[in-house]
């Protein structure tokens, strides 16, 4: 018997702390880390999507080393001493103490705080770090994650300013900045943060016409952002940013406005041609004008011309003779009213295939 009296006192401190932490996690209230519940938005034709808030209380045992170390100590060292036949008083006191700083003894991570309620009441705020409970008297109400967390939601057959049906998705980006005001000033933050970025969103739809939705998107994002922080602000919960993903609008009115969009950039490519057309024919004039007062200019273009075209090898080119005339500068002062100077008033025509000569 006195061979398994130590597994048995071992047996019992395991269950007799299994049972306060057990007793600690439903004594914590609805707390899952940061007191966040899934939730998944429901599509709905109505006004409003349904929000099904699944309670999935995945309470943490916030258990850190710390205390597990001391509890193991003090059990273990009172099963020594009840293995070297102590008095039972020192075995007991062990135990107790392994059981008190067990519990006692609470460590939240950085980004963390624990809010306190002694026999009820708001006591204090602890963490990050290690804290000590009072056994009895003092639990942890809620583990608040203070980190940047993102909720989605959405708004479906939202009705616009100008009567158009959408569907738009968006996403919040939040933290919680103060813990005790998300502890206590309300049940759920996470699921109120959810409703109320959908009426906000809704709201900011049925204020803005189509067009400045799909095309002003940074501005509704800042005014979702505004309209959102400032009825989450008295809950301790801050919005970073809100950020409009996708405006889904019928099939029939993308057809419309595919078509309409066709018809400006039609509109404005005629009207681009058109003063690309005017801008030529200016400069066409321009040109005629030049070549009047400058027949030496009109024979040199003439012969780029003609360059120009033969460039191409084993190409045949037939030209007007009047063309050729034109390169012959005797030909070309005489038609200016000029006398020519130097060698090439002199100078042979240009022959041609199938023309004599004169």
């Amino acid at each position: 018997m006195n061979h398994f009296a130590p597994i048995l006192f071992g047996f019992l401190a395991l269950l007799v702390w299994g049972r306060l932490m057990s007793l600690l996690r439903r004594g914590g209230g609805n707390r899952s880390r940061g007191g966040v519940s899934r939730q998944s938005v429901t599509a709905q034709p109505s006004a409003f999507p349904t929000v099904s808030t699944r309670s999935t209380t995945s309470q943490e045992i916030h258990m850190n080393p710390v205390s597990a170390l001391i509890f193991v100590v003090f059990v273990g060292g009172a099963v020594l001493s009840y293995l070297a036949q102590l008095p039972l008083a020192v075995t007991i006191i062990l135990a107790l103490i392994g059981i008190f700083l067990g519990y006692s003894v609470k460590m939240a991570q950085q980004w963390e705080k624990a809010v306190i309620l002694r026999l009820g009441k708001l006591y204090s705020v602890k963490g990050p770090g290690l804290f000590i409970l009072v056994p009895i008297f003092d639990q942890v109400a809620m583990w608040v994650d203070q980190r940047i967390r993102t909720s989605e939601f959405s708004a479906e057959q939202a009705l616009t300013k100008d009567t158009v049906p959408v569907n738009v998705d968006a996403i919040v980006f939040w933290m919680v900045h103060d813990a005790q005001r998300a502890a206590l000033e309300i049940v759920d933050y996470n699921s109120a943060i959810q409703r109320v970025a959908q009426t906000s969103l809704r709201e900011t739809i049925g204020s803005s016409v189509l067009s400045e939705l799909l095309s002003e998107r940074r501005e509704a994002d800042a005014k979702l952002k505004d309209t959102i922080g400032a009825k989450t602000a008295e809950w301790g919960v801050t919005v970073n940013s809100v950020e409009i993903r996708d405006v889904a609008i019928p099939a029939n009115l993308q057809d419309a406005m595919s078509r309409q969009a066709q018809a400006e950039r039609e509109k404005q490519a005629r009207v681009i041609l058109g003063s690309a057309e005017e801008e030529v024919a200016q400069k066409f004039v321009n040109a005629a004008k030049l070549y009047a007062s400058n027949p030496e200019a009109l024979q040199l273009r003439a012969m780029n011309i003609i360059y120009e075209t033969t460039k191409e090898r084993g190409a045949t080119i037939l030209m007007p003779s009047h063309m050729v005339d034109a390169m012959n500068p005797g030909v070309a002062f005489a038609l200016a009213g000029q006398t020519p100077s130097g060698p090439a008033a002199g100078g042979p025509s240009v022959p041609v295939a199938g023309r004599t000569p004169s």
